[in-house]
């Protein structure tokens, strides 16, 4: 599969499948490999698009902090569109993913026929949480920046994503890279998602795992503030929600887009 330059970095990204596309956006310290459970399954009837993140995978670490940002992120996913020749597609994500997808609404509202979340939230109004949040992502970055990958790995939450994210992929991953975007990107430094999410205008897919009680309350709130929009709760799964329990998480996510005017 190819790597194109884009927005200033090598992008490596992937094309299954032949319809109207549909792009997912992983989690940190995920790659495309996260998405190996729905690749022949969304592929049959859809142009399924997914891609390593900057700071990911095998696309570019750039060593430089300026580098990594939100709508960064954000620019990466609308440029490896344009080259792609899409100009709307179903937009999703899990987790970091999640977020991504939002504040790519906001800010290409036209590109977007669809929304598809899954253990995300908009992040916080409340200026203590937001900083507790900040603070527990800063303390990740440094481990991964000052111990590396192997001692992230052996965290309770990176083991909870093994699933989503096998170790051995998870130690070929550039620590300078995650340890960027978890500060620039995870991490929340406005409310611009959380202060716009009511003026989301196209259908929503708001995605739980049923043990992922953490993103409980978000996806609640986000199912009454976006207008129209379904939550799904998925038994039997973690915050590795599209692995946890593919069968179950496919079906849901197939439904969603079998009831679209997708064109």
């Amino acid at each position: 599969m190819p790597k194109t330059k884009i927005n200033g970095i090598e992008l490596y990204y992937e094309v299954h499948g032949e319809g109207f596309p549909v792009v997912f956006t992983h989690g940190f310290a995920g790659t495309t490999v996260s998405w190996k459970p729905q690749v022949p399954v969304l592929s049959k009837n859809h142009r399924f698009i997914v891609y390593d993140a900057r700071g990911h995978g095998q696309s570019e670490s750039s060593k430089s902090p300026d580098q990594y940002s939100a709508d960064i992120a954000v620019e990466d996913l609308h440029q490896l569109l344009l080259l792609l020749g899409v100009r709307k597609a179903v937009v999703g994500g899990l987790s970091m993913g999640g977020y991504i997808s939002l504040r790519f609404w906001l800010r290409h509202p036209e590109m977007v026929a669809a929304l598809i979340t899954m253990g995300t939230g908009p992040g916080y109004r409340n200026p203590k949480r937001m900083a507790n949040w900040n603070r527990n992502r800063g303390d990740r970055a440094k481990l991964i920046e000052t111990e590396g990958m192997a001692a992230y790995a052996d965290t309770r939450e990176a083991i909870e994503m093994n699933r989503y994210t096998p170790r051995e992929v998870m130690l070929k991953q550039n620590p300078v890279g995650l340890a960027h975007m978890c500060r620039k990107v995870v991490a929340q430094h406005d409310t611009l998602v959380i202060e716009n999410i009511k003026n989301i205008r196209v259908p929503t897919l708001v995605i739980a795992g049923e043990g992922d009680t953490p993103f409980h309350v978000s996806a609640e709130y986000m199912e009454k503030a976006i207008p129209g929009a379904k939550r799904v709760v998925i038994p039997k799964a973690g915050h590795a929600v599209n692995v946890d329990n593919a069968g179950e998480f496919n079906r849901a996510v197939l439904e969603f887009l079998g009831k679209l005017n997708l064109k």
